[in-house]
């Protein structure tokens, strides 16, 4: 057993999607999130400056000794996470082979969607992870740039007419090449689940990244014996890199619980 804690970090609020799938599956476990929103968004930035990032914010959460850094961040998944395993020790854990799995397993036609951000789908990362994982899926992939600002902004809910908009006008050509299976290629399009699943319809299936991820975190750290005792009680801390107001209210809206005394303001260009 470890009870040291798990690290998440994403560019701004997306990541608590996957942050609220790890505390709900491993409730037990000490979470410690950075959400860089001073830097918010990295899909629109060159690679080396997705890297430079990167490694920030590893080395900031590597300051807690935990046993596991969760990236709950597609566009680091796909940019970055080979040169991040690279340099450090402490096991870093992607979004895009798990959710590539359960687009693989799920798809009945062979035809999966994929959006995210510009630098998520100038990768090709996903399609290469499901290529290998079902040779011959095909693949309709949209960069999806506004998304992002929207959920900052806490602009996800249905009615908005601004968001169901832009929404339409993106998965437009996804939708069109009769996909059967969408994947959320970013931890921020999980606030958006209800506006793209009624835009998609109900019998397109959406694989959420953070989930997939945290449900294959949970079963790496089981099989090394590494999840802490069942009967403790984890904490959660937060840190951003810009004003915890916004952050502390869209948070707690988002988790259901209280966050506003847990996160701290630290200067993230320091490490």
């Amino acid at each position: 057993m470890d009870t040291r804690p798990i690290g998440v970090f994403d560019s701004g609020l997306g990541g608590l999607t996957a942050l609220r799938e790890l505390a709900r599956r491993m409730p037990q476990e000490d979470l410690v999130y950075f959400g860089d929103t001073g830097r918010v968004p990295y899909g629109s930035r060159s690679k080396e400056t997705i890297i430079k990032y990167a490694q920030q914010d590893v080395a900031f959460l590597s300051t807690f000794d935990p046993k596991a850094i969760v990236i709950a961040c597609g566009t680091v998944s796909t940019t970055a996470l080979d040169t991040l395993r690279q340099q450090y020790a402490v096991p870093l854990y992607g979004v895009v082979e798990p959710a590539a799995r359960a687009a693989a397993q799920r798809t009945k036609n062979g035809k999966v969607g994929l959006i995210g951000t510009q630098a998520t789908i100038r990768s090709g990362a996903y399609e290469r992870a499901l290529d290998a994982l079902r040779p011959g899926t095909q693949v309709t992939a949209r960069a999806c740039p506004l998304f992002v600002p929207l959920v900052e902004n806490g602009r996800f809910h249905p009615g908005d007419i601004v968001v169901e908009t832009v929404v339409k006008e993106y998965l437009e050509e996804v939708k069109a090449q009769e996909v059967d299976t969408l994947m959320l290629g970013c931890t921020h399009y999980p606030l958006l689940r209800e506006v793209i699943g009624a835009c998609m319809g109900p019998e397109v299936e959406l694989v959420d990244v953070g989930a997939e991820c945290a449900r294959w975190v949970m079963g790496q750290l089981s099989g090394r014996d590494q999840l802490a005792p069942q009967d403790r009680k984890g904490s959660h801390r937060y840190f951003v890199s810009d004003s915890t107001g916004d952050f502390a209210a869209l948070a707690s809206m988002f988790l259901g619980e209280d966050v506003t005394g847990d996160v701290e303001q630290i200067d993230i260009t320091v490490y």
